[in-house]
């Protein structure tokens, strides 16, 4: 059987967390650092965790070393925790059905190609009942540019199935031109859905492959896709 490698981004794309994270950056900068800081001028969405620690720490004019930016995630990850419970986040629409239909089929392999660190993605998409739903993924932690997160996908997906995954069978889905340009980078089908913070015409602008508005008409989805 041929399979169909599933790469999916977080937030935006599967959850709406209500600013948990954002919350959480500013709360390790507060409390720990004694510093209010709006993060005007960070840009958060479809950057991997550990990009945006080095923006941070560069606009409070702190070293960046991996000292600091460890013990900056380590933070986070803490205040993430506690911030989640608290805001008013939901998962998108369709996902809760789209990814147990995807799932019941043989032929799909479930996985993440996120910006978020290992341990911040299972916290999310725990919290909201999904995380079971994926095999494995590529995160923060392997490495700060979003775009060289997909090798790690690959191989993670090859050691785990025993088999190769060609471009051709791969869909990276995501909500930000990030996550267009990470899929373009292993040479994968790019979906895009404008469940985010960008528009489908901004979306467009850096040519995926298919453009959506949302994931709420699930039979039509399954369908275009052939999933």
């Amino acid at each position: 059987m041929t399979k169909r490698l599933l790469l999916f981004d977080i937030d935006g794309t599967l959850i709406d967390s209500s600013g948990a994270g954002v919350r959480s950056l500013q709360s390790v900068l507060r409390h720990k650092f004694g510093v209010i800081d709006d993060l005007a001028g960070v840009e958060v969405a479809g950057r991997t965790d550990t990009g945006i620690v080095h923006q941070i720490l560069r606009k409070q004019s702190m070293a960046v070393t991996e000292e600091n930016t460890a013990t900056f995630l380590e933070h986070y990850l803490e205040f993430l925790a506690v911030e989640l419970p608290q805001r008013q986040g939901r998962l998108l629409p369709g996902i809760a059905e789209l990814l147990s239909r995807l799932q019941a089929r043989p032929k799909n392999v479930l996985a993440l190609l996120t910006g978020n660190l290992r341990r911040g993605a299972q916290l999310k998409l725990a919290h909201y009942g999904i995380w079971d739903f994926f095999e494995f993924g590529a995160f923060a932690d392997d490495h700060h540019d979003r775009n060289h997160l997909g090798p790690f996908a690959q191989e993670r997906a090859r050691e785990a199935h025993s088999m190769e995954f060609a471009a051709a069978n791969i869909d990276v889905i995501g909500d930000t031109p990030h996550d267009i340009a990470c899929g373009k980078a292993i040479g994968a089908r790019t979906i895009a859905v404008a469940t985010g913070s960008f528009s489908r015409d901004q979306l467009s602008a850096h040519q995926p492959d298919f453009v959506l508005a949302d994931f709420s008409d699930v039979e039509k989805v399954m369908a275009k896709f052939d999933w």
